[in-house]
């Protein structure tokens, strides 16, 4: 374990005891340095600014006061796969691996049946090519409205607008444009919308029905997409 990592793990572990104190032999135990390393790594975090003190005595050792201790970390399914969505703008960067392991860390504290809802959303939006566009219209239905019934104007690549509902099933991003895919009840098929051709968005109270999104649905040759996951 390098210093930083150990720096964080000792701040997890007095917060996770707080206000009980862990002694220096203790902390070194636990992560196998010597109790003048665990010292050193003290003095820094306070010198940083966190609040841990000495707690004199037999049972004495170091606290963190727990009025400073951070509250649960509650991520959402589709903030999970936002950040996993813009971690690929990372690829190729020194960045990507320490941001890779911090979203690990965030889904790590998420309830298991949130891991599994942000997974299943985050197979629904397909990459064509390395670098997915930086920016898209935001839906007022949220970022990934599967499940809800959406009633959108949309402008055909001639300027001419229709009204449509539609359901919601995923996304495919190229280097250039963002595609929204849905069942279309106008077309009573399935459709891709450029979502820069989306003018108008009004989510209705209406629930879709359960829908697969495959491959043929997408029609895009083997191999050219990939499948956004958490890791």
């Amino acid at each position: 374990m390098n210093r930083t990592d150990r720096l964080y793990a000792v701040v997890e572990e007095l917060r996770a005891v707080a206000p009980r104190p862990r002694s220096a032999r203790w902390l070194a135990e636990r992560f196998e340095v010597s109790t003048r390393t665990v010292e050193r790594d003290i003095s820094a975090l306070q010198q940083s600014g966190i609040p841990i003190w000495a707690e004199p005595g037999r049972t004495g050792g170091y606290c963190l006061d727990r009025s400073h201790t951070l509250p649960p970390v509650n991520v959402t399914p589709e903030e999970a796969v936002a950040m996993a969505l813009a971690l690929r703008r990372l690829d190729g960067t020194p960045f990507r691996q320490a941001a890779g392991s911090a979203l690990r860390k965030l889904v790590a504290v998420m309830r298991p049946e949130e891991v599994a809802t942000a997974q299943a959303l985050a197979e629904r939006i397909h990459l064509v090519g390395a670098t997915p566009p930086a920016t898209m219209p935001r839906l007022p239905a949220g970022a990934l409205p599967v499940g809800r019934v959406l009633r959108i104007a949309y402008a055909d690549r001639f300027g001419a607008g229709t009204l449509r509902d539609i359901e919601p099933l995923g996304y495919v991003g190229r280097s250039d444009q963002w595609y929204l895919v849905a069942w279309c009840r106008l077309r009573d098929s399935v459709r891709v919308f450029r979502t820069d051709r989306i003018t108008t968005v009004i989510p209705t109270r209406e629930t879709a029905p359960a829908r697969e999104l495959t491959d043929a649905d997408l029609d895009i040759p083997a191999g050219r997409a990939e499948r956004l996951t958490l890791a």
